[in-house]
């Protein structure tokens, strides 16, 4: 049988026509990251695991968050950006708690998967929330004096925001494992702005107004610096025992000075490695046994264990374990 001479052709032309530069390769989704604040060391190790996670699913990132850490009216306005910009999932650390939910709402309405990271947010269209057990963080707080301290417990409490969920949780895990404790007394509690500074002159203002203080706790990181430079300025790191969150170069060379004893060190990279790996398992029809909540590790670090393996895997958390990344 004689074969045309325009049929080997027709045929390249067929395949060529179905070989554009999008065919046969996977839908590189997009994804917003959206977050309380972007120049704390927490949220800095949530970027790079949110990063490390759009690398492996090839997914287009966007980070975005507001100047400080009270301005939930301009995270709503960023969450609003993101969906008119095309964001097909949105990871969220809220503010607050019930502030941002009605943007939440908004976007979960235009067709938007939402997923909810370290801090959450009072919508019912979040399909998993990551992060830190919160009131169990408090206690653990809480323990961490009670446990390394004898006699009456006499507390200073610094928080932050009062409309963010964690810092509430935090704060009424630790008063209920005082409480429970029958030897330790709250002598005060502050809501102060989640700023180093201002967290510092606030400290100090509690602690002179209330000298008697032995215990001091603050909440996350840029309190916990305060607290901690506060404690330094007042030259009392002999008679109070300081427990604060998170990691920062401050409270690190706190625990080696003595005006810091123990740090609650939570696992933002986690955070944001799982996040965005949700999204694009929601995206990508994948969420079959996504679990509403996912707990990430955390855990005391104190003197004792500061210079050990596991210390300094928690206190500088860029590569973790059961994210896809090497150890």
């Amino acid at each position: 049988m004689r074969r045309s001479k325009y049929l080997l052709p027709v045929l390249l032309l067929a395949c060529l026509c179905g070989c554009g530069p999008d065919a046969g390769l996977p839908v590189r989704h997009s994804v917003a990251l959206i977050v309380k604040s972007t120049d704390s060391e927490f949220f800095l190790s949530v970027f790079a695991g949110a990063r490390a996670a759009a690398t492996e699913y090839n997914l287009d990132l966007t980070i975005t968050g507001p100047e400080t850490e009270e301005d939930y009216e301009t995270q709503n306005w960023m969450v609003y950006q993101a969906v008119e910009d095309g964001a097909e999932a949105i990871v969220f650390s809220a503010i607050g708690y019930e502030e941002n939910a009605p943007a939440i709402d908004a976007a979960a309405a235009a067709g938007v998967q939402i997923v909810s990271i370290d801090s959450g947010v009072g919508s019912e269209r979040v399909s998993t929330y990551i992060g830190t057990d919160n009131y169990a963080a408090g206690q653990m707080a809480a323990r961490a004096a009670l446990e390394r301290m004898e006699g009456t417990l006499c507390v200073g409490i610094v928080n932050y925001n009062e409309g963010t969920a964690n810092g509430q949780e935090r704060v009424q895990g630790a008063m209920d494992a005082l409480r429970e404790s029958g030897r330790a007394r709250i002598a005060a509690v502050i809501t102060t702005l989640v700023d180093a500074p201002r967290a510092q002159t606030d400290t100090i203002a509690l602690l002179l107004a209330h000298p008697e203080v032995n215990v001091l706790m603050a909440f996350n990181e840029p309190t916990s610096v305060g607290a901690a430079r506060a404690v330094r300025t007042l030259d009392r790191g002999e008679d109070i025992f300081l427990v604060g969150f998170d990691s920062n170069v401050v409270t690190i060379d706190g625990l080696q000075d003595g005006c810091v004893d123990a740090l609650i060190v939570q696992n933002p990279y986690a955070m944001g490695y799982l996040g965005v790996e949700s999204a694009y398992r929601l995206l990508a029809r994948q969420d079959d046994g996504l679990e509403p909540v996912v707990d990430t590790s955390t855990q005391v670090i104190d003197r004792n264990n500061l210079f050990t393996m596991d210390g300094q895997k928690a206190l500088f958390a860029f590569e973790q374990p059961g994210t896809g990344q090497n150890n």
